[in-house]
C-alpha cells in the first residue's frame, strides 16, 4: 500500500460573513456563507474564519445605519469561534471586544482563546488596515508564518484621510480580504481544528454570551 495513502484530506473551513465576490469562493476547502447564504443558517461543525460586519461596532458606529439585528452578529461569530474554534476578524477600535469579554493582546481567556494585532498591509492590502484577531484552538506558537513588510501603506482608509495625503481606497477595498492573508487565515483555522479541544462544558459555556 503506497505511503500515501495514509494522508488525512485537510479540513473544510467555513467563512461567515463573506462578501458575494468574495477571494474565499475561489480556495479549496472552503465552505463560503455570504449574504444570500445567510451565515446563521450554518450547521456548524468545522473550524471558523469570521467577519462579521463591523460598522456598528467600529470607531464610526454613530454614522453608520446598520441593518436589524446586523449589530448581534458579531456576538453569534463570536459563539461560534469558542465552540468550533477559528479565527474572527474586526478592526481596532472595535467595541466587540469590551462587549463580549474577549481578552487584550498578552492574555487568555477561559475558551484559550488570545487576540492577536496585525496590519492588513503585510498581507499586501494598500491599506495599513490595523486589525485584531480573536483565535481560539490554535496556541500562538503554532500559527502559520506571518510576513514582514516594513515601511508605510500605499494608501489610508477613507475616515483617515483628513490626517494623512496619500489616496484613500475604495469601500469593495475596505470590506476585501487581501488573498494571501485569506489563506493565511484559512491555515490558521485549520490548525485550530487540529487542537481544538471537545469539552462539552466548554463547549455548552460558548453560547453564555448575550
Amino acid at each position: 500500500m503506497k505511503r500515501d495513502a495514509f494522508i488525512l484530506p485537510e479540513p473544510t473551513v467555513a467563512v461567515l460573513f463573506a462578501r458575494a465576490d468574495s477571494i474565499y469562493k475561489t480556495l479549496p476547502g472552503t465552505d463560503v456563507w455570504d449574504i444570500e447564504r445567510n451565515a446563521r443558517l450554518w450547521p456548524g461543525g468545522a473550524p471558523v474564519v469570521a467577519h462579521p460586519p463591523c460598522r456598528a461596532w467600529g470607531r464610526l458606529r454613530q454614522f453608520a445605519k446598520p441593518r436589524k439585528g446586523e449589530r448581534q452578529l458579531a456576538i453569534w461569530s463570536v459563539r461560534q469561534v469558542r465552540r468550533f474554534g477559528g479565527v474572527l476578524e474586526h478592526p481596532v477600535g472595535s467595541l466587540l471586544w469590551k462587549k463580549a469579554g474577549l481578552p487584550p493582546p498578552g492574555q487568555v481567556d477561559r475558551y484559550g482563546g488570545w487576540t492577536l494585532p496585525i496590519h492588513q498591509n503585510w498581507w499586501g492590502h494598500r491599506a495599513e488596515k490595523a486589525t485584531l484577531l480573536y483565535i481560539v484552538g490554535c496556541a500562538p506558537g503554532n500559527t502559520p508564518t506571518m510576513p514582514l513588510r516594513l515601511g508605510e501603506a500605499t494608501h489610508v482608509v477613507q475616515s483617515r484621510k483628513r490626517f494623512d495625503s496619500r489616496p484613500h481606497i475604495t469601500k469593495a477595498e475596505r470590506e476585501h480580504t487581501p488573498p494571501e492573508l485569506a489563506q493565511w487565515l484559512c491555515e490558521l483555522a485549520r490548525r485550530c481544528a487540529i487542537s481544538q479541544p471537545t469539552d462539552p462544558a466548554r463547549h455548552r459555556a460558548g453560547f453564555s454570551l448575550e
